[in-house]
């Protein structure tokens, strides 16, 4: 009886002992592949992709020891079919319940893009592309034809070159490598709205007699004509003055928008462009922007200076001499250009 219970006792310390060497075997299997710090790699996992094939993956680049290991850990916390395709950023010096936890969380890599105010949609674009994230023709497509969402800012309005030209707002973006052109623009415009909503803007315009589009329109040339924000008010003013008294505004940017290219010089000949966007030649408004205003440029278009000015010059330096009557504007060509 003495001997069958030692037997016992044998038989459960075996595997007692044997059950805990597997589980510091299989605790060994989940640890980083490498102790000391090591650089990072990007690692792009597939849509659809499953546990099994993720593993397969991940052993092959040396990230995880055991592709067995981390089925099944994966399985035990309930992960399989949890993990998200995109680009990670993953390391040897990671365990396994690391980078199972960064692929599930989706902890992706990210890339940004600063669009500069007063950039046009065309400009957007080419940036877009150049840092290889859109494809510009399709970028522009959706730009030129609007997306399938709606905005109570966005409206068909007969002829504007693209109908979101002015409405995708300036300013920084991070998305991963998984976002589409639509996903980007959405974002946009979800900012752009945002911003509308800060600054009570269409409240504000409705109190000019003008439609958000035609403020957002006055926005882009302000932004495209002001350097200095202390400025763009007074610019504001000279031209809701232009305006009211039918006279054409005369901006040197919107030729260049009916150009289609950038100049540093528009010359005389420049200025008999035909275009609705010639504001030379048209007393009104352009049938929409002609690049996409920052937050001071939109606030200015809305909170106009009232002054009586209805000419300006740009000066050396960036700033513009103001004058309330042509002779006086004369002079100031004379003096500053």
């Amino acid at each position: 009886m003495k001997r069958y219970s030692l037997w016992i006792t044998l038989v459960f310390t075996f595997i007692v002992l044997f059950a805990a060497g597997g589980l510091l075997y299989y605790d060994a299997l989940l640890s980083p592949v490498a102790e000391d710090r090591q650089p990072p790699v990007i690692i792009e996992i597939p849509g659809n992709s499953t546990s099994r094939t993720v593993a397969e993956m991940l052993e092959k680049k040396g990230l995880i020891k055991s592709a067995w290991a981390f089925c099944l850990y994966s399985r035990y916390k309930g992960w399989d079919g949890k993990i998200q395709a995109g680009e990670y950023q993953l390391s040897a010096a990671m365990s396994t319940p690391e980078i199972l936890g960064a692929i599930t969380r989706g902890s992706q890599v990210f890339y940004s893009f600063t669009v500069p105010e007063g950039y046009t949609v065309e400009q957007i674009a080419q940036l877009l592309q150049d840092k290889g994230l859109v494809n510009k023709e399709e970028f522009l497509r959706l730009c030129r034809e609007g997306i399938d969402r709606h905005y109570p800012f966005l409206k068909n309005h007969p002829g504007t070159n693209y109908l979101l030209e002015g409405y995708l707002f300036p300013d920084t973006y991070k998305i991963t490598k998984q976002s589409t052109e639509k996903d980007i623009i959405y974002m946009m415009l979800e900012r752009f709205n945002a911003e509308l909503e800060k600054l009570n803007f269409a409240q504000k315009a409705e109190k000019l007699n003008l439609s958000v589009h035609q403020a957002v329109t006055i926005a882009a040339m302000i932004e495209k004509e002001a350097i200095f924000d202390k400025e763009r008010p007074i610019i504001s003013g000279v031209i809701q003055n232009r305006l009211k008294k039918g006279m054409p505004l005369q901006i040197d940017a919107t030729v260049l928008y009916a150009l289609g290219e950038h100049r540093e010089v528009v010359l005389y000949k420049d200025l008999e462009v035909e275009s609705a966007y010639n504001t030379y030649r048209v007393a009104a408004l352009p049938p929409g922007p002609i690049a996409c205003p920052g937050s001071a440029s939109l606030k200015a278009a809305v909170e106009p200076e009232k002054n009586s000015y209805l000419y300006y010059v740009a000066k050396p330096d960036g700033t513009h001499a103001f004058s309330r009557t042509l002779a006086e504007h004369n002079r100031n060509i004379a003096k500053y250009q």
